[in-house]
């Protein structure tokens, strides 16, 4: 730096320095503000059909206070019947999943059997974005009084709740995977009592199933277009019977799925590890999701919402994807709609299959009309949120 005749350095450098430092403090400021407005819960607000909400802590104490602690909405009839999980969330940055299971506990009553609702399965993941992604870390949905705002979140547990990675990851049932793979809950069953983070919530997830004697159970999810495993319901054998009443459900609905067994050499995962683990019929349902995709343009809320990527239509054109993908995109409606309809089949082909454990329910969006109305539509309006989270009035 310059000095003046008499070895003084100059104001105007000095004030530039400042300003450099003062602006650098300002922005640190914004966008701590904003990272930290990513642990601020969503939004649920459960029908009048609730019997009770719980933590996931009460399967498993150890889990109770730490950032995986979610809740679990209990939904039971006044006759006992079968006994259903509905897990979304086990990935935050597939919102299908999350909303579809929002949507349920808003909106459902049971008159037989017990339904479990976890709409965030990993709740970690859902307090910081995937590094590098540029996602945004929220989107809106609008019903007839505002909108309800909901993060978008990463596939992973945050590393600020669990971390160091290791090098390589031994999961509990035996399979090497990269060692990120440690905070991917759906890569973590059966869970380990005393394992990390993402470890004990798989391991919680498991005591609930065993606990509550639960017979059936889903994970939603979704993937990228280019994926293979795409719009499919992947079953545990046990429930190979039931998974092919509720595809032929489906086909008579338009609605294409396709089945996948769920490979027994494939470890840690839900539709593998549940049904090994517990008396359960268990299944993961997947659908198409642009924005979670490696071919797609821009992140951004638009995309989220409307699922439109025109590097995903030249893609369908040159055969590269494994769903069908147009100028028209394919929306969250789209998606959530899709696992609404699953499940309703799902529980169909069960009461069919299991008439002394019917699960009879009702208000439950009907997939037509989430498609046609709007997820809003089946939403209740928002009672605090008058803007996004973390943002400023004005």
């Amino acid at each position: 730096m310059r000095r003046d005749l008499r070895g003084r350095i100059p104001p105007l450098p000095i004030l530039r320095g400042g300003g450099i430092l003062i602006l650098t403090a300002l922005i640190c400021f914004i966008a701590g503000g904003s990272f930290r407005s990513m642990h601020r819960p969503d939004p649920v607000f459960p029908s009048e059909g609730l019997s009770e909400l719980r933590k996931l802590s009460a399967w498993f104490p150890p889990l109770k206070g730490t950032p995986a602690d979610t809740d679990v909405y209990l939904f039971e009839g006044s006759e006992p019947g079968g006994r259903m999980l509905i897990l979304g969330g086990s990935h935050p940055n597939e919102p299908a999943g999350f909303i579809a299971a929002v949507l349920i506990v808003e909106n459902l009553r049971v008159r037989k059997g017990r339904i479990f609702l976890v709409p965030q399965g990993n709740l970690s993941g859902f307090s910081h974005n995937d590094p590098f992604e540029g996602s945004p870390q929220r989107f809106p949905i609008q019903t007839g009084k505002g909108a309800r705002w909901f993060r978008y979140g990463s596939r992973l547990t945050n590393p600020v709740h669990q971390w160091p990675d290791p090098a390589l990851y031994l999961n509990p049932g035996g399979q090497k995977l990269a060692g990120a793979d440690s905070r991917n809950l759906n890569r973590n069953y059966p869970g380990r009592r005393k394992g990390g983070l993402t470890e004990k919530t798989a391991f919680a997830v498991m005591e609930m199933i065993r606990g509550e004697s639960i017979g059936l159970g889903v994970d939603l999810h979704e993937a990228a277009p280019e994926y293979p495993v795409i719009n499919a319901v992947v079953f545990h054998e046990t429930g190979a019977e039931l998974a092919a009443i509720t595809v032929m459900d489906l086909q008579m609905e338009d609605l294409d799925l396709r089945l996948e067994e769920s490979p027994k050499t494939l470890r840690g995962l839900s539709h593998r590890e549940w049904g090994d683990s517990a008396d359960v019929a268990a299944f993961l349902f997947e659908t198409a999701n642009a924005s979670h995709g490696r071919l797609k343009g821009r992140p951004s809320v638009d995309l989220i919402l409307k699922g439109k990527d025109p590097n995903y239509v030249k893609a369908a054109r040159l055969g590269r994807l494994f769903v069908p993908f147009d100028e028209a995109g394919i929306s969250l409606e789209t998606r959530v709609a899709r696992h609404l309809a699953s499940i309703r089949s799902l529980i169909s082909a069960w009461n069919d299959l299991h008439p002394d454990q019917e699960i009879i329910y009702s208000g439950l969006p009907d997939p037509s009309a989430v498609r046609e109305q709007g997820i809003g539509r089946f939403l209740h309006p928002p009672r605090q949120q008058k803007r996004e989270p973390g943002k400023k009035p004005g």
